[in-house]
């Protein structure tokens, strides 16, 4: 099975999964919107990741994270918010993936996953930063701590 095809399948209990994360802390501005608004903001995040997975592109979900950072920001909402969406929605498809494909496709799944969620949590607090501060923040140049990961 592909990534993409788990992503469609099992779209909501990915989707309900993350929202009991999401809604775990009862003083977020997510319990204060209610479930069904927190699950379509889920439901749209995983909507986008499976169609830059599909696509092979990771611009949609640096450009939603944006929005998304501007949209929060105005409402009132923490960093920490924000991120735990994308954090358990990570950890959910993390589990299918162990659990429903070969252990030969575990690479490329959680690579595609983590790369894609990745560059919208870092495009999320960069503009959060900037909003917080006023100033433009580049994107982290993280070579050096990679530099290694080939020898090991």
């Amino acid at each position: 099975m592909k990534i993409v095809e788990l992503l469609t399948r099992d779209a909501e209990l990915l989707v309900q999964q993350a929202a009991d994360g999401v809604l775990r802390d009862k003083r977020s501005h997510y319990e204060l919107t209610g479930r069904a608004a927190t699950e379509k903001r889920i439901r749209e995040l995983l909507a986008l990741l499976r169609t830059c997975i599909a696509q092979e592109r990771a611009a949609p979900m640096i450009d939603h994270a944006r929005r998304v950072a501007e949209e929060r920001w105005a409402a009132g909402f923490d960093l920490q918010e924000v991120q735990t969406a994308f954090n358990v929605l990570e950890e959910g498809v993390w589990q299918r993936i162990l659990a429903e494909l070969e252990p030969a496709e575990y690479a490329e799944a959680l690579g595609r996953v983590s790369t894609v969620l990745g560059l919208g949590k870092d495009a999320l607090a960069r503009s959060y930063v900037a909003l917080a501060t006023r100033t433009r923040v580049p994107s982290l140049d993280l070579k050096s701590l990679f530099g290694g990961a080939a020898t090991l």
